[in-house]
């Protein structure tokens, strides 16, 4: 374990001397497959270890429609506000490392059950084993959505510091998987192809990430300028990519002109837990970075039941996800949907499982006789 930490640290000091430029870019793209690799054998062998390794998750069951979980240094108000959102008791002391597992709570917002999850405190070097920082991080990963609570009154680097650890960990925070193509053969070389000018890949650099892989033979396919850990992450194939919020907490202890900065930072939400400040508001931008579709089901010869939505993702939301979420065996039987709401062109309107819905349509299913 000691030599591939010191493997790690090596390396990324050489990337720290290391100018950034076109001649040195196969140089630290070839060092960046080398770093991916090292965490990734860093973190591997600790997740198949007896009694609980370093490497596994808090084991809490997933319950509800979605869920957030709530990321930080140690004492930034990720109890608090668990406390304060949920009515869940989380321990809450001014001292650091008040919370040691994971506790979890739930919401019910415009008809979602959304799981809170307090996760303990990270530390530096979490993504390397420090603290209880893998468990904290593998737990992060199975969000939906995650919540960095930061302190207003502490140094606006420690966000910076927390995605360096996520990162690190294979979680991309409000980004898209790289849109680019990579596909293994048998023979044929290294197929680098562009539909856009690059400034950032060549076919050296792709050939030296490859190569660290042994990888000799491949069609890569670019329809954007990527860069070298566009490439490394889908080579990985294991990175997750989440929304993120950032919660800045205690902003009753702020400047107003200080929080006129923040709230000019993107995916920001400033809060005050202990004084219940703007909860609201962070619970509408929760549910708008969870992305979340409600529909309403209808009885033959019955009123829409509008107190018990079934909650699809806004990306699978066809009638026949809807009907996966309330049977596994519904799909069998269905013969068509009648769908009311936005998505309808006419009210109601027979549609196939196909059908794509949108949030607050009413559906009633009709089965083969």
């Amino acid at each position: 374990m000691a030599t591939v930490m010191q493997k790690i640290k090596d390396i990324e000091d050489e990337m720290a001397r290391t100018q950034k430029n076109k001649a040195t870019a196969h140089h630290l793209g070839l060092l960046k497959a080398k770093l991916a690799k090292l965490r990734r054998e860093l973190l591997t062998p600790a997740s198949k270890g007896a009694g609980g390794g370093a490497g596994e998750g808090f084991d809490v069951t997933k319950s509800g429609d979605s869920r957030v979980g709530l990321v930080g240094f140690p004492s930034v108000g990720k109890s608090t506000l668990l406390n304060k959102l949920t009515g869940t008791f989380s321990e809450v002391a001014s001292y650091e490392f008040t919370t040691l597992t994971c506790i979890p709570g739930v919401i019910t917002y415009r008809g979602a059950k959304i799981q809170l999850l307090d996760l303990p405190g990270i530390i530096e070097g979490a993504k390397d084993g420090k603290g209880r920082g893998r468990q904290v991080i593998s737990t992060a990963r199975t969000c939906n959505c995650i919540l960095i609570v930061l302190d207003a009154i502490k140094p606006i680097t420690h966000k910076r510091l927390i995605e360096k650890e996520l990162e690190g960990f294979g979680i991309r925070l409000n980004k898209e998987p790289p849109n680019l193509t990579f596909r293994r053969k048998d023979k044929g070389g290294i197929n680098f192809t562009s539909t856009v000018t690059n400034t950032l890949l060549d076919l050296e650099t792709v050939k030296a990430i490859c190569s660290e892989y042994r990888i000799h033979n491949a069609d890569i396919s670019l329809r954007y300028d990527a860069t070298a850990d566009d490439l490394i992450d889908v080579i990985e194939g294991s990175r997750v990519y989440i929304p993120c919020i950032y919660a800045v907490n205690k902003i009753d202890q702020i400047t107003f002109e200080e929080l006129e900065i923040l709230d000019k930072l993107p995916h920001y939400c400033p809060v005050s837990a202990h004084l219940e400040w703007n909860l609201d508001g962070l619970l509408e931008k929760v549910w708008e970075y969870l992305d979340l579709t409600r529909i309403y089901t209808k009885p033959k010869g019955l009123n829409p039941d509008y107190e018990d939505p079934v909650i699809l993702s806004s990306k699978k939301s066809s009638v026949e996800d809807f009907c996966d979420r309330i049977h596994k065996d519904m799909v069998k039987q269905f013969k068509y949907a009648l769908v009311w709401g936005s998505s309808a062109k006419h009210k109601p309107q027979r549609v196939g499982k196909e059908h794509e819905l949108e949030d607050e349509d009413v559906v009633q299913i009709i089965k083969k006789v």
